[in-house]
């Protein structure tokens, strides 16, 4: 019988990650959710079969990997699962480390691979931005300035914010955000030396009162410092970066579609565009569903042995670290080193 892949959670990413092994021409796609309104739309859209239970599913397909697509504090149950079975797995953004080190070292052990989301290092201009970094194009660099903010309430607009998992303080959408910025700036420049932030609940957003929405971290990259500035509270979703350089100056503001670089020896902007594939409907225009096929695909290929997938969980555990080291900095009102 042939090997089936299990999407484990069917609501907005495990929908989007069926539509992204669609894209990659997989068809034995299953289905596991509680909720039978969301087994029957994913039934109904994409043609796959759905459970609300794991066991039933176990026992009776072969699998060949889990998509874990559930709430950030249910990862770790799912993961596990995947060790036990000797299967890969891919893991949706991560924001709470429940038994990481446990699964780390089983998953060494066992040699199973599981890929921790790291999406937007698939986005192509980030993926233009890392390779101009790597090359030395903009010099010595002095300061990164970067600024991710969204407006909550629009990331579901079919469902209330106070129904998921974002309304919830551990797993907030401003804090599980942090990490998905971190992930790929971590991946180009490495960790800090140094990390202090703030954070606060700033605007209290109406199901969501008590969740942190804003997020600044300072990082102390040695010979250059990253300004991170994260909230969820933009009512235009927003992504702008500056990196100062002692020959260039790198702009990028992701409504444009291209990344902008001033020259002082021609004293003008030069421009590199990029291409952006259209986003799913109902979501914003920058969310190209490209860069999430592209993490699907890499991750089959890791799955297959056939190359790494570029995240790792140790990388991810790292990443949440810097996180809570920064959040405790704003408590403890001190910086705190990160080597």
């Amino acid at each position: 019988m042939d090997k089936h892949i299990l999407i484990v959670g069917l609501g907005s990413m495990g929908k989007r990650r069926i539509r992204n092994l669609l894209a990659l021409g997989k068809k034995n796609i299953l289905g596991l959710d509680k909720r039978a309104d969301r087994c029957n739309e994913a039934s109904e859209k994409y043609g796959v079969k759905t459970f609300d239970d794991f066991e039933t599913i176990a026992a009776k397909y072969p699998l060949q990997a889990l998509i874990i697509s559930l709430p950030p504090d249910l990862h770790h149950v799912y993961m596990k699962k995947a060790i036990e079975m000797g299967i890969p797995a891919f893991i949706e953004a991560s924001v709470v480390d429940t038994d990481f080190n446990e699964i780390i070292a089983s998953s060494d052990e066992k040699n199973i691979c599981l890929a921790p989301s790291c999406t937007l290092y698939f986005h192509p201009a980030i993926k233009k931005i890392r390779n101009i970094v790597k090359a030395g194009e903009l010099g010595k660099i002095s300061n990164f300035l970067y600024h991710s903010g969204q407006y909550l309430p629009d990331w579901h607009t079919y469902e209330h914010v106070s129904e998921y998992y974002v309304s919830n303080k551990a797993t907030g959408g401003g804090r599980e955000i942090v990490p998905f910025e971190l992930t790929w700036i971590t991946m180009m420049l490495g960790f800090p030396k140094r990390v202090t932030g703030m954070y606060k609940n700033a605007v209290q957003i109406k199901g969501a009162e008590d969740i942190d929405d804003t997020y600044n971290l300072l990082m102390d990259y040695g010979s250059s410092i990253f300004n991170l500035s994260v909230d969820v509270v933009s009512r235009h979703a927003t992504r702008r970066l500056v990196i100062n350089g002692d020959k260039k100056q790198l702009y990028w503001n992701w409504d444009d579609n291209v990344i902008k670089i001033f020259d002082p020896e021609v004293n003008s902007w030069i421009e590199l565009k990029y291409e952006m594939l259209s986003a799913q409907t109902g979501y914003n225009k920058n969310i190209t569903e490209q860069m999430y096929i592209d993490e699907m695909s890499a991750f089959l290929e890791a799955a297959d042995g056939r190359s790494p997938f570029p995240n790792t969980l140790k990388h991810d555990h790292r990443v949440l670290q810097l996180l809570y080291a920064a959040e405790q900095s704003d408590r403890d009102d001190k910086i705190k080193l990160f080597e």
